[in-house]
């Protein structure tokens, strides 16, 4: 069995720009608790001025029952 758990990530919630090195910290933090990456999705928001644009991401993490 597994539990899954989805983490929504927003930029104003890291600090600025979204990047690498933070997505990579936000994973190793959950990592050391027993999470494994499962999928990243792009979360769009509407009503924003302009063609759409990406707000944040929903990080989908996945841990055995057992762990």
């Amino acid at each position: 069995m597994f539990t899954y758990k989805v983490v929504e990530v927003r930029e104003k919630m890291i600090g600025g720009k979204m990047s690498g090195e933070k997505l990579e910290k936000l994973l190793n933090e959950h990592a050391r608790e027993g999470w494994q990456l499962k999928a990243i999705t792009s979360v769009e928001v509407k009503g924003r001025v302009g063609p759409g644009g990406v707000d944040g991401l929903l990080v989908t993490l996945e841990r055995s029952d057992g762990h």
